[in-house]
């Protein structure tokens, strides 16, 4: 019988898959794979199953969105179970709440498979929690990459005294901090940015508001990355003093 899922392949690194993600990719005809998923979770694909890369990430060359529903549709017509596998969660700013729209207007239930989202596990790859008693009694999770009309209320977001975790914010990131700071967020709150989390490539940098946009630059920092800002931050940032202060103890140059 033919069957549509929308599948999250989590952050990056496969353990951090689901059961139920890789036993869908097992049944799976035809798997239309994004861009930022790690191509080593096809490991869990039928050897005969057709594999199609339509590559979506801000700033590249991408499939457009009506060119994946297409390419969805056909191969569900032609009696093909089809699997759309998207890096993170598919309804975290994966735009599968519009293909699972799509393909209910054209008939067809699709099955959802959630995955860790980045705004979590990166966060968790280098020690903030997004929430903490102490530090935030929430999580805001948001696009860094509108414009115009589209632009998120940062005087809103900086007033709700919550984690920002932003994804697709390292482009306009001189821009975000910019906004938060005229917003009135104090210059010393606790900020970090993780790159390529939870792979083995994974980098971050970490530092106060008013100086973090400079110190993502020196880090030499890109995209794919989630922005993390706001009190949870600082314990990474104690974390990483401490680990900072125990390497100057044990030199042999230390005295």
């Amino acid at each position: 019988m033919t069957r549509a899922w929308l599948i999250g392949a989590g952050p990056g690194d496969v353990e951090l898959m689901t059961l139920k993600a890789t036993r869908a990719l097992g049944q799976a005809d035809v798997i239309l794979v994004d861009d930022l998923v790690n191509p080593d979770v096809l490991q869990f694909a039928r050897a005969d199953a057709s594999i199609v890369y339509v590559g979506k990430r801000g700033g590249h060359p991408s499939t457009p969105q009506e060119g994946i529903v297409a390419q969805m549709l056909e191969h569900l017509h032609a009696g093909r179970s089809v699997a759309r596998l998207k890096g993170g969660d598919p309804f975290v700013f994966g735009r599968g709440g519009e293909e699972q729209q799509a393909l209910h207007a054209a008939g067809i239930e699709v099955e959802i498979i959630s995955g860790i989202t980045a705004g979590i596990a990166a966060p968790a790859a280098i020690g903030i929690p997004v929430t903490h008693r102490d530090h935030a009694q929430g999580v805001i999770f948001v696009t860094g990459h509108g414009a115009g009309s589209s632009e998120p209320d940062w005087g809103a977001l900086a007033a709700t005294h919550m984690t920002l975790v932003i994804y697709m914010g390292m482009r306009r990131l001189n821009d975000i901090v910019g906004a938060l700071l005229a917003a009135g967020m104090r210059a010393d709150t606790p900020c970090a940015a993780i790159e390529s989390a939870t792979r083995p490539e994974q980098r971050h940098a970490l530092s106060r508001l008013g100086e973090f946009a400079d110190a993502v630059a020196r880090a030499g920092l890109g995209s794919p990355a989630i922005v993390v800002i706001g009190g949870v931050a600082s314990l990474a940032l104690a974390r990483a003093a401490a680990a900072s202060s125990s390497d100057t103890a044990s030199s042999p140059d230390a005295k």
